[in-house]
């Protein structure tokens, strides 16, 4: 029998028989490896502990301490859900049930289900994990399977397609109940130490609104009770800061149906904020030399076909019809880009050409899957899209990721760092992908950084460095992206003339440092539970006269001393208490009440929004104050040191 070569973590390699097990593997490696294995991570998907190897591959193995275990636990979880729903409502069809980032789902139809169901079906949970049963993976014939759904045309659909071809496919069973399923799953239902079932949702089959509506059951499951409590009490934290309960709160944004589903409209105190986040960035692109650049929202078809664009993402554009031609709304900014510097004749002394542009950009994302800011049609990127010679990859890269953490640090953001490999969908020539990947490969590990690998999570034209931050509640979010792109350049016959007098292809790099506005926007909403910093709040100080009588001296405070600030006088006829409460509940970061006292003394009384408060300040102490805390953009008020 042949053998394969399986690379391990550690970048060691183990000859095997091909055919070998994931767990056999791991009992290669030794003896308490294989008896702790879970599951396996092959080439970068997730897979039961008996699948087998045909092919050199890269091999992690799962056991309980690792990362992906919760994720396997949370699939299994899943099926303990769809067997107790069974169990009570025997009509039901299942759809698919898989696990996600917070627990997992599972699609059903054929029952009326509302969260008032709940505590039924958990308590069915809880006796199907303490029987303890066994999961067994059983393979069957793909024809006796079909026979087995004869009657659920989901189930059949996944047959006739990701199954198509195999003679046999893989059943999970506990009890006697069973489900199609890839798995991989724990060896029994004990395993799971904690559930609880969160949301009810509609849902599209497969995600097309031109499918069936199903009943998405959402869940969760961890370890232990004590994880599960800390995962709820999170999530009730998380329900406190939703972006879209503050958007409205704080009127920085709305989505309104008459302008359609996933099209944001930005309040002024909303657009306050997105122009102060356009000028720092556009402040860190002045200083590294980038040149502004606008391109329309609209292209004919032609361009994205050029790019590539148009095979890959043809399914997420708006198209029309204008003039029995064919145009679209652009999907991403780059292609304009490189059409610009494909205007001009270059020499290798004007490299590195750097375009940046705020551009608006359009995705044709399901209905089902628009939430608020995080996914929307229309979105804007901090695009950047630098033009420059091959031995320049290094430093350019490298310039750009210190950006990236200013940026990061500049929030408070921890962050993760990936990266992400060729995927299956992708243009270009073995070589240059092998060439793009291992030279960011070498910038990541010059810089000495942790990373992990994405395989096959690259842009379909090259590999990227992704930055995944995390939030005040510990949730990760997709953020900033440099991406090194050898294929594009040469799709648009791009070119600059060497110092040898001959045409040279230059390499392109995409970066935003960012992500998207929105997402971003949306992330600082929940992560400063709408206490923006000072240098980003719409309002930055208000002003609280005690009565109409000082309503003259808030003016000339405001007029004179802090012009340059963002400052409102709240001069409605309430309490000062009712003014400094409303003003709390408006999350402004200082507050300066001015009564007689004040007025006669030309100081102030400053109140920050964490109800620190200290009297007598001098005007001009805090001017000073409030310049050097929004010049270093400090994430929090630091409070008046004190007075003159």
């Amino acid at each position: 029998m042949s053998e394969i070569v399986v690379t391990l973590p550690d970048g060691s390699e183990l000859e095997v028989e091909a055919g070998a097990s994931v767990e056999d593997v791991a009992y290669e490696i030794g003896p308490g490896l294989g008896e702790d294995t879970v599951a396996g991570v092959v080439d970068g998907e997730l897979t039961d502990r008996v699948e087998p190897l045909y092919e050199d591959c890269e091999l992690v193995i799962v056991t309980e301490g690792s990362e992906e275990y919760l994720q396997v636990l949370r699939h299994s979880a899943a099926h303990v859900f769809a067997q107790a729903l069974q169990r009570r409502h025997p009509e039901a069809k299942l759809a698919i049930g898989p696990p996600t980032d917070d627990g997992f789902y599972y699609d059903v139809t054929g029952v009326d289900l509302s969260e008032d169901d709940f505590e039924e079906l958990e308590a069915e949970m809880r006796e199907i994990i303490a029987a303890d049963y066994d999961i067994e993976r059983v393979e069957r014939d793909r024809e006796e399977a079909l026979e087995i759904y004869a009657d659920n045309e989901y189930k059949r659909e996944i047959l006739e397609t990701e199954a198509e071809g195999e003679e046999t496919v893989s059943f999970y069973v506990q009890d006697g109940w069973q489900d199609l399923c890839r798995g991989p799953h724990v060896e029994s239902t004990g395993e799971i130490g904690a559930v609880k079932l969160l949301s009810i949702a509609a849902a599209y089959w497969r995600g097309d609104e031109e499918n069936d509506t199903l009943t998405r059951v959402y869940g969760t499951a961890f370890e232990s009770e004590s994880d599960l409590e800390t995962f709820l009490q999170r999530r009730e934290e998380a329900k406190k800061r939703d972006h879209r309960k503050l958007g409205t709160e704080l009127d920085l944004f709305s989505i309104p149906d008459v302008t359609g589903p996933g099209l944001p409209l930005y309040h002024p105190n909303g657009k306050t904020v997105l122009r102060e986040l356009e000028a720092f960035v556009d402040g860190l692109n002045d200083d590294q030399g980038y040149e502004f650049v606008e391109t329309p929202h609209l292209f004919r078809t032609e361009l994205w076909k050029q790019s590539g664009h148009y095979e890959n993402y043809v399914d997420d554009m708006f198209l029309l019809d204008v003039n029995d031609e064919e145009y679209g709304l652009k999907p991403m900014n780059c292609p304009g880009h490189a059409t610009i510097f494909n205007q001009g004749n270059w020499s290798y002394r004007d490299l590195p050409i750097r375009y940046a542009e705020n551009g608006k950009v359009y995705r044709k994302e399901q209905r089902g899957e628009l939430s608020g800011l995080s996914r929307v049609w229309a979105f804007t990127i901090d695009d950047g899209h630098l033009f420059i010679k091959p031995d320049s990859i290094e430093r350019e890269v490298n310039v750009i990721m210190e950006q990236i953490e200013e940026v990061l640090e500049t929030f408070d953001l921890e962050y993760e760092v990936a990266l992400a490999t060729r995927p299956e969908k992708s243009v270009g020539s073995d070589e240059i992908w092998e060439t793009a990947e291992s030279q960011l490969r070498d910038v990541l590990e010059a810089r000495g950084l942790d990373y992990d690998v994405e395989p096959g999570d690259g842009a379909f034209y090259g590999p990227k460095i992704d930055f995944a931050f995390e939030d005040a509640l510990g949730r990760s979010w997709d953020g900033p992206t440099v991406q090194l792109d050898f294929n594009m350049p040469e799709r648009f016959d791009l070119s600059y003339t060497g110092e040898d007098n001959e045409e040279h292809q230059p390499v392109m790099i995409h970066r935003a440092l960012y992500g998207s506005y929105e997402r971003f926007f949306m992330v600082l909403v929940e992560h400063f539970d709408g206490n923006f910093p000072t240098w980003l709040a719409p309002e930055q100080v208000r002003i609280l006269p005690v009565s109409d009588d000082n309503i003259g001296y808030a003016k000339q405070l405001k007029n004179r001393y802090l012009d340059d600030f963002r400052v409102e006088i709240e001069d409605r006829s309430w309490t000062v208490g009712k003014k400094i409460q409303t003003a709390h509940d408006d999350r402004v970061p200082y507050m300066l009440v001015v009564g007689d006292d004040e007025q006669e003394a030309g100081t102030v009384s400053v109140r920050d929004r964490f109800e620190n408060e200290r009297k007598d300040v001098d005007v001009g102490t805090f001017r000073n104050h409030l310049e050097n805390e929004i010049g270093e953009k400090h994430t929090e008020p630091d409070f008046v040191d004190g007075s003159e």
